[in-house]
């Protein structure tokens, strides 16, 4: 859409509600605490308050973009619905057994996360299809109705229904949801071979269980917003953002809402790949540290880096392994619980814990004086230094530095408020670099190499410290920082993500079926894009999911997409070949090559935005004010410059230390660092040991 357009992002989080309003003159946002009972309201309020800054009429707005963390708060909280759960007989214990590993070995009394659906409300039936999609057992109408009833009479609120195997025959499942529907056609019910049509049976039957544990909310929160929205005089379509990086319509979102789970930080990473792209930088880390946790995702050539698979509501200090694997696509990132609002305490062997747990929005930090009394990232940094309590939230939220103190002297006793604020946002930092470079390892990369990329109310405040730690010389913050996931829903394209479970070994080749899937999956994308974009052109990404024969699992091959051939099995090993160097090292001379799983999007075309020209003549600025905080790095205080962001215009240099503040952020610019002003309005910090 043209940027004259007026559109509107909301980011709810788990601290605070992001606003990002585009309209001619640019864009205006506001922060504002997130009220979990009627999240409603403070999305209109914040629309309301930008609108008005922005002069701009509510009825002139054309598009309203979501992202929220509902569905990942209702997993993490247990707030679904009561559902059931169907399946093949033999099969209703595989989404409790889980992959019977021991995510923490050496934990006596490691106990498993219960799943989601209780035994007794995990029904089966006597069907059976083989791999390859034949029927092995027939599915027995008069079984599937009798079953149906009962469920129906137990008074479930939704049917997830997964059956072994039918990501290659779905006629079993089709009929046993035709059963239900004969006799509650208002039923919510959910089919894996729609949801997660992928081999695999763990990821497949959780995902499917997932989606339907919060359908029921997922419909009754987007209705009640819809219904909202309109009654204050705004008809805009509303569209959400989806976990992959893109925008798919609210009927879609209601259909499908596990493709929610990551909305809101997967608006960060296409905020951040923009300025990456702009920027020149091939190889980008976007640093996302909002209220409640810190996202870190890898950026390369302007596009995140994306996966199939992942885990939500991880219950064991956000170990692997502990959470529930689900295969929807989604932006490949590390989530840690390091927020502003996340709280530190002392653990059993007397060291100082920060996080996961979180203040919140309510009662929140000690120091927003709102109830809260345990110390948080927030209040240590406030006693550092590092924040105005005056100015903190355009100055929406007074900050009482009192109250920090007085909550780490006391919760964290035997550490002055001072030595124990610095032990707070040292362990942060240091939980958060580390993250990062296990992220890094993990996909084969030096993180060493990347340029930081910095947003959300919390990162501009600890970037310099982690790229200390994590030896990195370059960060950019963009502008807008404050608010960039909520930005980042205005820059995503429209699109869906269609993926199919289809099991060949390269040697055995079959274009045919390869073709007829693809075709299917294309069509399939297409009509969900043309829910909110009938007539916008639109591009096609194909991924391959490939395997030496006897591995695991399997790595994403990027491929062109075309009408296949049977010859092209040498291609298909060539491509599988380049990425499995690139990302191990080496191959594996004499192994069959598998394809287990084949992804297509298809999306709306995204703007390319404008490469910028790095400033080359620097102004230094003139003596100003200054203000105290305390440099990590020097173990001291240092007498700062304080300026507006505002005074920072394109080729203006800052020497560090100095704190640059805005509305809904403040970056610290520590001593060993400078900032740069660009022409995007980006602030570009650099080591000045690197300068030239």
């Amino acid at each position: 859409m043209s940027l004259t357009t007026i559109r509107i992002g909301v980011d709810i989080g788990g601290t605070f509600t992001d606003i990002a309003l585009q309209h001619p003159g640019g864009i205006t946002s506001c922060k504002l605490l997130t009220d979990h009972a009627d999240p409603g309201q403070v999305i209109l309020a914040g629309i309301e308050r930008s609108a008005s800054e922005a002069n701009v009429a509510l009825a002139d707005i054309v598009q309203v973009i979501h992202g929220t963390t509902l569905v990942t708060n209702a997993l993490i909280e247990r707030r679904g619905a009561k559902i059931a759960f169907v399946t093949t007989e033999g099969f209703r214990d595989v989404i409790e057994m889980r992959a019977e590993n021991r995510f923490e070995q050496y934990d006596l009394n490691l106990e498993l996360p219960s799943p989601l659906v209780p035994r007794q409300d995990r029904c089966t039936v006597n069907e059976r299809l083989g791999p390859d999609g034949a029927v092995l057992l027939p599915l027995d109408p008069t079984e599937a109705d009798a079953l149906a009833r009962r469920i129906v009479d137990a008074g479930y609120e939704a049917v997830a229904i997964g059956f072994l195997h039918s990501h290659t025959n779905s006629s079993h499942e089709h009929l046993m949801a035709k059963a239900l529907l004969s006799l509650a056609p208002d039923l919510p019910v959910s089919l894996s071979s729609t949801i997660s049509p992928q081999m695999r049976e763990l990821t497949r039957f959780n995902t499917v269980v997932v989606n339907t544990y919060v359908q029921p909310m997922v419909s009754e929160y987007v209705r009640q917003l819809v219904r909202r929205l309109r009654s204050a005089g705004i008809h805009a379509p509303v569209f959400m953002m989806h976990s992959g990086g893109g925008l798919i319509s609210v009927e879609t979102a209601v259909e499908q809402p596990v493709r929610l789970l990551e909305s809101g930080p997967a608006g960060g990473a296409i905020y951040a790949a923009r300025f990456a792209e702009s920027h020149g930088v091939d190889q980008a880390m976007s640093f996302d540290m909002g209220g409640t946790t810190a996202k870190i995702c890898l950026i390369e050539g302007g596009t995140p880096k994306t996966a199939g698979t992942f885990e939500i509501a991880r219950t064991y200090r956000f170990k692997k392994g502990s959470g529930i694997a689900v295969s929807t696509p989604v932006v490949e990132m590390v989530e840690i619980g390091a927020g502003g609002g996340s709280i530190a305490s002392i653990d059993a062997l007397g060291r100082i814990q920060v996080g996961p747990k979180s203040a919140g929005s309510q009662p929140g930090p000690a120091c927003y004086g709102r109830g809260g009394e345990e110390p948080t990232v927030t209040d240590a940094n406030l006693m550092l230094g590092r924040i105005d309590p005056g100015n903190f939230a355009a100055g929406a939220i007074r900050l009482l530095p009192d109250r920090s103190g007085l909550a780490l002297e006391s919760r964290l006793s035997g550490l002055s408020a001072a030595d124990a604020a610095f032990a707070v946002t040292e362990m942060v930092d240091e939980n958060m670099a580390n993250a990062a470079r296990v992220h890094a390892v993990e996909n084969g990369r030096d993180i060493e190499d990347y340029t930081m990329i910095a947003f959300g109310g919390g990162a501009p405040l600890h970037a310099c410290r982690a790229c200390e730690k994590l030896g990195i010389t370059s960060a950019i913050i963009p502008p807008g920082a404050g608010v960039g996931s909520a930005i980042g829903f205005l820059q995503a394209p429209i699109s869906f993500e269609a993926t199919r479970g289809l099991f060949q070994r390269l040697a055995d080749f079959d274009a045919d079926a390869t073709n007829r899937a693809l075709a299917e999956m294309g069509n399939d994308a297409r009509a969900f894009v043309a829910l909110g974009a009938p007539s916008e052109p639109t591009t096609t990404k194909l991924v391959a999911f490939m395997r030496y024969s006897g591995q695991g699992w399997e790595i994403p091959v990027e491929l062109e997409l075309r009408r296949f051939q049977g010859k092209d099995a040498t291609w298909l090993l060539e491509a599988f070949e380049t990425a499995y160097q690139q990302l191990f090292g080496r191959t594996i001379e004499g192994l069959a090559v598998e394809i287990t799983n084949w992804s297509l999007t298809v999306s709306t075309r995204r703007m390319i935005p404008d490469g910028i020209e790095r400033q080359s003549e620097l102004h230094p600025l003139q003596p100003g004010e200054t203000r105290d905080f305390f440099d990590a790095a020097l173990r001291t205080t240092v007498s700062a410059r304080s300026l507006s962001r505002s005074e920072i215009l394109p080729g203006v240099q800052v020497d560090g230390p100095a704190v640059i503040f805005e509305d809904d952020t403040s970056t610290i610019v520590t001593s060993a660092f400078a900032a740069v002003g660009q022409s995007d309005g980006s602030l570009l910090v650099t080591r000045k040991d690197t300068q030239r």
